[in-house]
């Protein structure tokens, strides 16, 4: 079976501002965490796998180098000196150890385990720790400023809570991910192996995946504005250009962008906003059901 997203990773600059961001986007965001390496985030629970808006905390201080380690910080800090927007795909591990042989097996490996533990608010509202396991794959130049790994939540009944995935906007699943490279042969070749990927389908647009009910595009930028109908191109964009969900009602949907002054076109029945208006990432947001074979 192919692997599920875990969660997006999603750095900026300014946390605050991106967290107020999502606020008026319509979607509940969780408090503001503290990670031991000095990143900071929030979480925002949707079906499934969340969301993880993320920057750099006061007194960062990136990691220095070490053979065969892949630095979480250092990634984070290297890719915001470019971007703002998607930068990770964390992949939902029952055993990130299994999954780190897993990836060396693949010869997308090579990386040390690593785990680390932070504070969190439980659902009922009682402080405890919360440990994780990553097993890191290791992207090909294709796909640039991008990373992608395994992610094992080790007390996910601390870290779930179905009350935070209600949302203002209705906001329910991802429902797909857009990659705009000038190489999409070999991106979506380590794609397929890192998601377990049963098949990668040729569309006039790229090339396509299903992983859990979201579907994967990896294509040039036009080829990925193209799909999405977007209003502009992906210029400047990084790898991971966009990132769509599934509502419950796009007409509400709709509502909650206009009544908090949130900048958004409209293409067919998808409703975009734009990288420039949510920080580095293209958005979409579509009803359940829709999918890229589906045209507007």
């Amino acid at each position: 079976m192919p692997r599920a997203i875990d969660h997006l990773v999603i750095p900026s600059r300014d946390l605050a501002a991106q967290a107020d961001l999502y606020r008026r986007l319509g979607f509940q965001v969780g408090r503001r965490n503290r990670h031991p390496f000095g990143t900071e985030n929030h979480v925002i629970q949707l079906h499934g796998a969340y969301l993880e808006p993320i920057g750099l905390g006061e007194g960062f201080s990136a990691p220095a180098e070490a053979p065969s380690e892949f630095s979480f910080a250092r990634f984070v800090a290297r890719f915001l000196e470019r971007h703002e927007g998607l930068a990770m795909i964390a992949l939902r591990s029952s055993n990130a150890e299994k999954d780190r042989r897993d990836f060396e097996a693949k010869g997308i490996g090579g990386f040390k385990p690593f785990a680390f533990s932070r504070q969190t608010l439980t659902p009922n509202g009682a402080t405890a720790e919360v440990k994780f396991s990553l097993a890191f794959a290791k992207a090909p130049p294709a796909l640039g400023d991008f990373s992608i790994f395994a992610c094992q939540h080790h007390r996910p009944d601390l870290f779930w809570s179905e009350a935070a995935q209600r949302h203002p906007n209705g906001a329910l699943k991802i429902a797909g991910l857009g990659f705009g490279v000038e190489r999409p042969k070999e991106a979506a070749e380590f794609l397929a192996r890192a998601f377990d990927a049963a098949e990668v389908e040729a569309i006039p647009e790229g090339l396509g995946m299903s992983i859990e009910g979201a579907r994967v595009l990896v294509g040039t930028p036009e080829g990925v504005a193209r799909a999405y109908a977007l209003p502009e191109p992906l210029e400047g964009a990084p790898p991971l250009a966009l990132a769509a969900f599934h509502v419950a009602d796009l007409a509400h949907c709709r509502e909650t962008f206009r009544e908090n002054g949130v900048h958004f076109a409209e293409a067919g029945s998808r409703l975009i906003v734009a990288e420039r208006e949510a920080m580095g990432a293209w958005l979409a947001f579509e009803a359940t059901g829709r999918s890229l074979s589906k045209r507007a």
